[in-house]
């Protein structure tokens, strides 16, 4: 008998018990809606169960877990530094500029990061789709009532 990596079930099952866990500590339902916060936390830790116990099965049954192949992938191609160096800047943008710069021009300064970490250096039109999305999100998000600060903090806006 081969080894299985049984350990992988249980690890997915393990995360959805101690996800169910801390979902039962919130309310199950709410005044208003009848669906509480904890309703759906409580599904995806259940999910997770159910997912690692299918997971244990399959390997039981003696799934195999090998690399696939992908077009238009070099396997031996070496981890790209800058790129990972943007995404890390566009992750953590947010924790020190949303105060002052606002949601629109920060969400616009993280899209412009992440595009030049996946190698685009059409930075006009990165700045201008990012613009865009960010002040529709800003404007959808309002609308609803979800505050995410004013428009631009700095200028008083």
């Amino acid at each position: 008998m081969t080894d299985r990596p049984y350990w992988l079930g249980a690890a997915v099952a393990a995360i959805g018990v101690v996800w169910l866990y801390q979902a039962l500590s919130l309310p199950q339902q709410a005044q208003y809606a009848q669906i509480g916060p904890g309703f759906f936390v409580s599904l995806v830790g259940a999910a997770l169960i159910a997912l690692g116990a299918l997971l244990t099965w399959q390997i039981h049954n003696g799934e195999t877990f090998e690399a696939q192949n992908s077009e238009d992938v070099d396997a031996d191609a070496q981890a790209s530094w800058p790129a990972l160096g943007f995404t890390v800047a566009a992750t953590v943008l947010p924790m020190l500029a949303i105060d002052v710069l606002g949601f629109p021009a920060t969400a616009t300064l993280m899209f412009l990061l992440v595009s030049r970490a996946f190698g685009s250096r059409r930075y006009l039109l990165n700045a201008v789709i990012g613009i865009a999305f960010s002040v529709i999100c800003w404007l959808g998000f309002s609308a609803l009532g979800v505050q995410l600060g004013g428009l631009l903090p700095a200028m008083g806006l």
